[in-house]
C-alpha cells in the first residue's frame, strides 16, 4: 500500500489537503498553496477555477439583483480594494464595464488619515502604506489597458461632473440621468466606513476638498517630512501615468507652505467618539500588550470556529 504522501488522485488529494489543515489553523499561505495544488488538477487548469469563480460571483450578483427595485438591470460593485487584484478581476471579468476613478495620490492619503486615524499620519502610513500598494496598482491599470475602461479623475470630475459622467454612462451602456449626479436630493442615507461628513454636507459633487490636502500637510513639519518620505518611495513614472507628476506635486506642498488651513467639519459625535476610540486602539497595536491578546484570541477563535 502506497505512503499518504504518495496520493496523487485530484479526490484524494483534496482530502490530504483537507486533513493537514485541520490540524493547523488556516493560514493565506496554506490556502494558496492548496488551491495551486487543486487547480494543479484540473483537466482545464486555471481557466476551469475561473469558470467556478465566476459562477460563484455570478449566482451573488444575481441574489443581490433579486433585491433590487423592479426593472433594475445593472449593479455597481465599488470596492476600492479591487485595484490590487485588477489582473486577476481583468481574467475574471474580461467583458465588465470597468470604470477606473483616480484621486490625487496625497489628496487620497489625506483622506484616509483623517477619516480612519483621526488626522494622525504617523499611523495612518504605519498602519497602511496605502500609495505605495495602490500607486503602482492603478498606474499598471491605465498604462497597460488589460481591459476596456473610462478613466476620470476626481478633480476633473467634481469641476465637471455633466460631462465626466457622460463619458462613464456613455461606457457602461446606460442613459444619462441628471439626478444622478444631485445624488443628495434622493433623500437617501449613505452609510459606510469612511468619513460621513463630506457626503452629508453637499448634495453634489463640489471643488471644495480637492486641493485643501496640501494645506494640511504643509503645515505641520513631521507631517510634511513624513509624507515628503512616502512621496520619494513612489516610482516617479507612475506618478506620471496617471497625471501627477512628482514636481508638480513638491510645487503644491511649497505653495502651501503658510496658507491657511481649512477648518475640519464635524462628523457627527458617534463617529467622532468611534474614530478615536479606533485610533486609540489601533496605535502600536503590532507591538503592544493589547495586540499580542488581540493576535492570541484570532488564534483560539480561528481553532474553536474550525469545523
Amino acid at each position: 500500500m502506497d505512503a499518504p504522501s504518495r496520493i496523487s488522485s485530484p479526490r484524494s488529494r483534496t482530502w490530504a489537503i483537507s486533513a493537514r489543515s485541520r490540524r493547523r489553523p488556516t493560514t493565506r499561505k496554506n490556502v494558496e498553496q492548496a488551491i495551486h495544488e487543486i487547480v494543479g488538477e484540473l483537466a482545464r487548469g486555471e481557466a476551469g477555477y475561473l469558470d467556478a469563480l465566476r459562477a460563484y460571483t455570478d449566482s451573488l450578483y444575481a441574489q443581490m439583483m433579486e433585491l433590487a427595485p423592479a426593472g433594475k438591470r445593472f449593479l455597481l460593485d465599488k470596492t476600492p480594494a479591487y485595484a490590487l487584484v485588477l489582473p486577476f478581476l481583468a481574467k475574471l471579468y474580461p467583458s465588465a464595464k470597468y470604470v477606473v476613478l483616480t484621486r490625487h495620490p496625497l489628496a487620497v492619503l489625506s483622506s484616509y488619515a483623517e477619516s480612519f486615524f483621526d488626522g494622525d499620519y504617523a499611523i495612518a502610513v504605519s498602519h497602511n502604506p496605502l500609495l505605495q500598494r495602490y500607486v503602482p496598482a492603478l498606474a499598471r491599470m491605465v498604462r497597460e489597458k488589460p481591459v476596456a475602461h473610462v478613466w476620470v479623475k476626481y478633480e476633473e470630475l467634481v469641476r465637471e461632473p455633466e460631462a465626466h459622467f457622460r463619458r462613464v454612462c456613455e461606457h457602461v451602456g446606460i442613459p444619462f440621468e441628471e439626478r444622478a449626479i444631485h445624488y443628495g436630493e434622493s433623500g437617501e442615507e449613505f452609510k459606510g466606513l469612511g468619513d460621513p461628513t463630506g457626503v452629508q454636507r453637499h448634495t453634489k459633487p463640489v471643488t471644495s476638498s480637492v486641493s485643501k490636502w496640501a494645506a494640511e500637510i504643509a503645515s505641520n513639519p513631521a507631517t510634511l517630512a513624513l509624507v515628503t518620505g512616502v512621496l520619494d518611495g513612489l516610482d516617479p513614472a507612475d506618478l506620471e501615468t496617471l497625471g501627477y507628476p512628482r514636481e508638480k506635486i513638491v510645487a503644491q506642498l511649497e505653495a502651501a507652505c503658510g496658507s491657511a488651513v481649512p477648518v475640519k467639519a464635524k462628523g457627527p459625535l458617534r463617529y467622532r467618539l468611534e474614530r478615536k476610540a479606533l485610533v486609540a486602539l489601533r496605535r502600536n497595536i503590532h507591538q503592544n500588550a493589547l495586540g499580542r491578546v488581540a493576535k492570541r484570541l484570532r488564534f483560539a477563535l480561528d481553532v474553536l470556529l474550525r469545523e
